[in-house]
């Protein structure tokens, strides 16, 4: 809509975790490096936890991007599995050709023999788990028992879980405490600075193409950030209304004026003032197809 107009290749500001739009702000970057050396030195249990929109599922993919032919990476984006459900996924993971009748003594038996054959070709396995606070306990110690395939010298095993802040929560209870004593590294990705805010908006917009003076004016980006708290998930949402708003009035950056209106239609945004955002930019963009623009005093801003 937009892309040609600020002569962007692709929409900077989409929702979907790709890689290629990582960030290095201080904690996304730490975490990252955590996890990397805790995982190369043989650590079984590893945490993160942030806010929701905070960037986990983004952090983990570029995490198992960034690990070496060496590793055999399992991804688990659904945690309302049970543990059976969950042993088989991480089996299907692994290209594990299971019967639908194999007992879970079978099912453990069959993994445990691929992590052995995997570990004699001097390959590890890490299990990764998205938005682990929604495991039942029962998953949760099926996960603790997995990690207890070992040999002698190493883990067979290795699981970085990562949920929002209630995963401390759920470890907290007496029932899975020794799931609890296993995590030997944990972090937690906190919102980012105005400062972080613009350094995020002009990578996403350098990556999407976009090679120009500053688009978003200082007066923005401090809007976004007050209006985000930070959460890059808030700022992405934001950013992207913010253009179309932008565009649909004919100018080549964003003002302050275009986010406010922006974070008026925006759940989960600390605004104030009436919603009529969404009137406003149907107008706007009308009137772009006709080949005109709309003024803002003209229709009562």
């Amino acid at each position: 809509m937009y892309e040609q107009h600020f002569g962007l290749m692709e929409r900077p500001f989409a929702l979907t975790p790709d890689t290629g739009y990582f960030f290095n702000y201080k904690d996304h970057q730490e975490a990252l490096n955590v996890l990397l050396v805790a995982l190369r030195s043989g650590e079984g249990f590893l945490k993160v936890t942030g806010e929701v929109g905070t960037g986990k599922t983004l952090l983990c993919r570029k995490l198992l991007n960034s690990l070496g032919e060496d590793w055999v990476t399992a991804y688990v984006p659904d945690p309302f599995l049970e543990p059976e459900a969950l042993r088989r996924a991480l089996a299907d993971e692994l290209g594990l050709q299971l019967e639908d009748s194999a007992s879970q003594h079978q099912l453990v038996k069959r993994l445990h023999e691929t992590l052995i054959d995997l570990a004699a070709q001097g390959k590890r396995v890490v299990l990764c788990i998205d938005e682990a606070q929604a495991l039942s306990n029962e998953s949760l110690e099926a996960i603790r028992l997995l990690s207890n395939l070992e040999t002698e010298k190493r883990k067979l095993l290795h699981v970085v879980l990562f949920g929002q802040p209630e995963l401390n929560t759920r470890l907290d209870d007496p029932a899975i405490r020794q799931l609890k004593q296993r995590i030997s590294f944990s972090y937690h990705l906190n919102p980012m600075s105005r400062d972080g805010v613009r350094d995020y908006l002009h990578h996403r917009l350098g990556v999407a193409g976009y090679n120009g003076a500053p688009l978003f004016r200082e007066a923005a980006v401090k809007r976004i950030h007050a209006a985000s708290g930070g959460v890059p998930r808030l700022v992405n949402i934001l950013a992207h209304k913010a253009l179309m708003v932008a565009y649909g009035e004919g100018v080549r950056d964003v003002r302050a004026r275009q986010v406010r209106l922006a974070v008026t239609d925006t759940e989960g945004a600390l605004h104030v003032g009436p919603r009529y955002w969404a009137l406003w930019l149907t107008a706007l963009l009308l009137a772009a197809a006709a080949g005109g623009w709309v003024s803002w005093r003209g229709l009562g801003g």
